[in-house]
């Protein structure tokens, strides 16, 4: 099946054209059926595919005379969405001259923009901001929300559980992912209101779902590997998803230190090479790189600010695979068979949380 061209906003992320077309010629190269819509400046963006010609016969350029700022409010950004790259990836998407978007600018700005251009899926009050973590099972973790919502009520998180099963059905060829909600503890009395409401509609939806909620679980627990989805709201997921890079990135940091700390370590590294550079592998944000907002009427992913050109390749197979296996009509099939009657009812118990348009995360 041929797919439709990825409109890509060439400006965004912290280096800018250079990475981010060279991400989508090596994304080009790894799967020749890619096509490509390139937004941005036009000069800058044919001096960068000057380097690329496997790229530059599959891409079209659209310009844009503007950029949006990494630390711009997104009520700004959302003034200026006509012109700018990342608000025209986003039309391109909208008006159905590209399958899905991805950027790797502002997030704040991304998530408000998406959700005023393509308006969230029926059944769905938020979207959410989901991506894959590394853990030590075979598969990695699906984790939402991670910035797009900072309070969430009941029904939010398991409309979310209801999309992040859906997703780790398509990345990992699970049919009945495990779900659990992130908590201060694993007993039932634990967490807030929000949270116990959310446990007891889930267990009443999942029996109608193709998921297997299994309760809650603790933040030092998310590596493990024995859960496949974990739903959070946007604060606190943010906050979690930030430590464990910071984890990740200690780790690399000490081993480094130590295998130069003296001669004897420098020979321990020589014969431990091959194991750490699997680690190194392992630990590298550019591997799993790609964060879908979920719930939205179309694909948007969010590439991560930093990445490098193999991280943005990345994000652009993430949004090539959501395309192919149909994302967005998954998840509306879901939501149909939730129980939607039951979540309302069960619903009308909590206060709903206060509308935000998205954090910067």
């Amino acid at each position: 099946m041929a797919l439709p061209r990825i409109a890509v906003d060439a400006m965004g992320g912290d280096v800018g054209v250079r990475v981010m077309v060279e991400g989508a010629a090596l994304a080009r190269r790894q799967h020749d059926q890619f096509k490509f819509l390139l937004v941005g400046d036009e000069t800058a963006i044919k001096q960068a595919l000057e380097a690329h010609p496997n790229l530059r016969s599959a891409s079209e350029i659209l310009h844009a005379p503007d950029v949006v700022a990494g630390e711009e409010k997104p009520t700004q950004a959302l003034r200026r969405a006509r012109t700018t790259s990342m608000g025209l990836a986003i039309e391109a998407v909208k008006n159905g001259s590209a399958g899905a978007a991805v950027s790797a600018g502002n997030t704040g700005a991304l998530m408000a923009m998406s959700k005023v251009a393509l308006r969230t899926m029926p059944g769905i009050d938020r979207p959410a901001l989901a991506a894959l973590v590394p853990t030590l099972g075979d598969h990695d973790l699906v984790m939402l929300d991670l910035g797009a919502n900072t309070e969430c009520d009941a029904r939010n998180l398991v409309q979310f559980a209801i999309m992040g099963a859906a997703y780790a059905r398509i990345v990992h060829g699970q049919a009945e992912p495990r779900v659990r909600l992130l908590n201060i503890g694993t007993e039932e009395i634990k967490g807030t209101d929000e949270l116990r409401d959310a446990a007891a509609m889930l267990k009443e939806a999942q029996q109608s779902l193709a998921f297997r909620f299994d309760g809650f679980t603790e933040a030092d627990k998310l590596s493990r590997g024995d859960v496949d989805v974990v739903v959070t709201d946007g604060f606190t997921g943010n906050i979690a998803l930030k430590a464990m890079e910071g984890a990740a990135r200690f780790v690399a940091d000490l081993l480094r230190r130590s295998f130069s700390s003296s001669l004897r370590s420098k020979f321990g590294f020589l014969i431990s090479k091959p194991a750490t550079e699997l680690l190194k592998h392992h630990l590298d944000p550019n591997n799993h790189n790609g964060a879908v907002f979920l719930g939205l009427n179309g694909v948007v992913v969010k590439s991560h600010g930093s990445a490098s050109a193999v991280g943005v390749a990345h994000a652009v197979a993430v949004t090539a695979r959501l395309l192919s296996e149909r994302l967005t009509e998954r998840i509306a099939a879901d939501l149909a068979d939730a129980g939607q009657d039951a979540m309302r009812s069960a619903a009308t118990r909590v206060r709903p949380a206060p509308e935000t348009p998205g954090t910067q995360a």
